[in-house]
């Protein structure tokens, strides 16, 4: 089949989330089977733990876990542990939502400053500038973002089996530094050596029309990079405090690069005139502030002798979780990153090929700023899902598992001990969507209302404040469809439903650059661009929560039917 330049561009702009993840590669090749053997790796690590402790009660299947969040290994002959309170959601929810907003907080900090300093023309001149660099950053940061998951979890398990100063406990805490110090070192080295061609790749043909665009643009990329291993250490060692109960620590960081990046970009962008390169100094001394203000902390919360071993594996022959272990763990969740990544990236390249630069790119990098910074809020709902579902869910399938083993023809579907905690899990993913649709009509109406009304907070710009005021309502509509998709996303994790999550991302990244490209070749406009996003996130929404929700529904349908069947006949 031919493939046209224009379409072969953009194609090849996947190879860089591709060239990223082989990063990691240098450090350990998961196994073809690892993500189908996931699934009887959680419940093995859930029966080990039941088997070395005695049976739980309820009421100790409750409390033998912080803020009462059931983690599996409880007794199915009994009744399912009591479903969490919105008090107990909002406890775990919070402290994530900081690793969450962190870095397009950074970034919206940057976009803010640089749209407000110098004349109108060098502000949408490096506006548009900012919008392709700071995608790769935060897609770069973001396809890593699977090593905080993993490190949460692989960690909260560890201390559950063998307590919270245990070999293996500190052993995560060790493996996770080492794999994201290297990783990130890795993403260093990578951005240094392949920015400019990315990025020249990214922005099209208003690279050869722009000169000063390009150069600004990997200017900023390449003084960020800069941060990149630190930015992935502090991710996992915050995820790591998370998963101590310790959320303080990550929030008093978070407070300290939010300053740092503050008065940085005050003083070298407004002040002294850098421009783009001033906002990039400021947001990487941001984030090294917030790892530094992290280490210490951590080494005495998290390891007995202080030591993270970021360097070397100790010697120890208890240090038994491998880097192996560690990413494969995570291999699922960077299956799903990538394919979001490659659909932002698209849409940026397509935006930077509309006529008329660089307004349409500067909008674009306005409503992409405030995307990123909302989505958090409802992206932390998937994380609380994993975190709380799998309780009511390990357990039965650990059940399920015994079952089969005495008796080949055995039916869960018709085990009345299977039904109740089955429904509890339910219950927990309906509790949670009700919290994110509220979540995302206050948060994807806030982010609207500031390109229709206040896009003069953003830049100085009148022109780009004029452009961006009809993308409000896309902004919107994409923002709270992230609510329905990022609820339903992590219940599917939750219940391991990967294949059919590579699927429909599969389908829908194939989907949404064929429209984008289309937009393209048309010379279309950033409205459209917006309006492939909402259609992008109203498809996903529709095929997650249907596998969940829709079967649920169908029953009741069909048990409304019959009833209402039934009663001529009793008359």
């Amino acid at each position: 089949m031919y493939l046209s330049p224009s379409r072969a561009k953009s194609t090849l702009f996947v190879l860089f989330a591709i060239g990223i993840s082989g990063t990691t590669a240098a450090f350990a090749t998961p196994s073809k089977s690892i993500v189908g053997s996931l699934p009887q790796r959680v419940v093995s690590i859930t029966r080990q733990s039941a088997d070395n402790n005695n049976p739980f009660s309820e009421k100790e299947a409750i409390e033998s876990t912080a803020d009462g969040i059931p983690r599996g290994g409880a007794n199915i002959n009994k009744p399912p542990p009591k479903l969490p309170s919105f008090s107990t959601y909002r406890k775990f929810a919070l402290p994530c939502l900081g690793l969450w907003v962190a870095q397009p907080l950074l970034s919206l900090i940057d976009t803010s400053f640089v749209g407000l300093s110098g004349d109108k023309a060098t502000s949408a001149q490096q506006l548009a500038a900012l919008g392709p660099a700071t995608t790769f950053i935060d897609g770069s940061v973001y396809l890593f973002a699977f090593l905080n998951v993993a490190a949460t979890n692989i960690y909260s398990t560890a201390r559950a089996q063998q307590g919270e100063q245990s070999d293996k406990a500190e052993s995560v805490v060790r493996t996770a530094s080492r794999v994201a110090l290297r990783s990130g070192i890795g993403l260093l080295l990578f951005l240094l050596a392949f920015a400019r061609p990315l990025l020249s790749l990214y922005i099209g043909h208003g690279a050869d029309n722009s000169p000063d665009l390009l150069d600004s643009a990997v200017d900023y990329v390449n003084i960020r990079a800069l941060s990149m291993p630190t930015s992935l250490l502090s991710g996992v060692i915050q995820a790591a405090c998370l998963g101590a109960k310790d959320s303080v620590t990550p929030l008093i960081a978070i407070v300290y690069s939010t300053a740092v990046n503050v008065v940085g970009d005050f003083l070298l962008v407004n002040k002294l005139g850098m421009g783009l390169r001033g906002a990039a100094i400021a947001t990487t001394l941001a984030q090294w502030a917030a790892t530094a203000a992290l280490l210490g902390p951590a080494r005495k919360r998290l390891v007995r002798d202080r030591s993270l071993g970021l360097w070397k594996k100790p010697e120890s022959k208890a240090d038994t979780v491998s880097a192996k272990t560690f990413l494969g763990f995570a291999a699922p969740v960077l299956t799903l990153i990538m394919g979001k990544l490659a659909a932002f990236g698209f849409m940026t390249h397509a935006a930077a090929a509309i006529p008329g630069q660089p307004t349409p790119l500067a909008s674009h990098q306005i409503i992409l700023s405030l995307f990123f910074f909302a989505s958090p809020f409802m992206e932390v709902i998937s994380q609380t899902a994993q975190t709380f579902i799998p309780g009511y869910l390990a357990p039965v399938a650990d059940h399920i598992s015994k079952r089969k083993e005495i008796d080949p023809s055995y039916d869960s579907t018709k085990d009345s001990l299977v039904k109740p905690w089955n429904q509890a899990a339910f219950d927990v993913g309906n509790s949670l969507l009700k919290i994110g649709f509220s979540v995302g009509v206050v948060i994807a109406s806030l982010a609207g209302m500031v390109p229709a009304f206040r896009g003069g907070l953003l830049t100085s710009d009148a022109t780009v404040q004029e452009a961006v005021k009809p993308l409000a309502k896309y902004l919107l509509a994409g923002a709270f469809l992230t609510a329905p998709v990022a609820v339903s996303e992590g219940i599917l994790l939750a219940k391991r439903e990967l294949k059919y999550l590579a699927s429909i991302y599969l389908i829908s990244t194939a989907l949404l650059p064929s429209a984008l490209v289309r937009v393209k070749v048309i010379g279309g406009n950033v409205e459209q661009v917006w309006a492939c996003f909402a259609v992008f996130q109203l498809f996903r929404a529709t095929c997650f929560g249907g596998k969940i929700w829709l079967p649920s529904l169908l029953r009741k349908v069909n048990g409304m039917l019959s009833h209402s069947k039934k009663k001529p006949a009793m008359k």
